[in-house]
């Protein structure tokens, strides 16, 4: 018996977003255009996603990483922790997102790691948080965002 996957769309959220961090399915094009890495879905609500800062791609004329690149990594993993709550056939969209930048971000920060949770799952709004921390550990910058949720 031959079994095929379903179309991505039949899925459910998580199972979505694992079928794009096991390769089954390609990345989306965000992050292959910044270079993000190790996308990870540990569980349902929860992602994380790496970078390693690249002064040639990532940074601003001061030589640090440019906010609207730390601000993306936060909206994915905000975003995809969201996606990750979804049933099959539902869809969402981000309302808003607000990032708090701590401390900057540089070639010598190391990996940046962003970590997504959702914080409350209503049956049409969503609110996550996301944390990016250098290799060290420390918080370079936090990040809220709602999310709509389509049914």
């Amino acid at each position: 018996m031959n079994q095929t996957q379903p179309p991505v769309a039949a899925l459910d959220g998580l199972a979505q977003l694992r079928a794009m961090a096991d390769g089954r399915v390609p990345p989306a094009p965000v992050a292959v255009t910044l270079g993000m890495q190790d996308f990870a879905v540990p569980e349902v609500g929860r992602v994380s996603v790496e970078l390693v800062p690249d002064p040639a791609r990532h940074d601003n004329p001061l030589g640090t990483v440019h906010g609207g690149v730390l601000s993306t990594l936060l909206d994915t993993v905000c975003g995809c922790a969201v996606h990750s709550t979804l049933a099959a056939g539902e869809t969402y969209t981000s309302l808003d997102l607000t990032v708090k930048f701590l401390r900057p971000a540089t070639a010598a920060s190391g990996v940046l790691r962003a970590e997504g949770t959702v914080l409350q799952r209503g049956r049409r709004t969503a609110l996550a948080e996301g944390r990016l921390t250098d290799a060290a550990g420390r918080l370079v910058a936090y990040a809220t965002s709602s999310c709509m949720i389509f049914a």
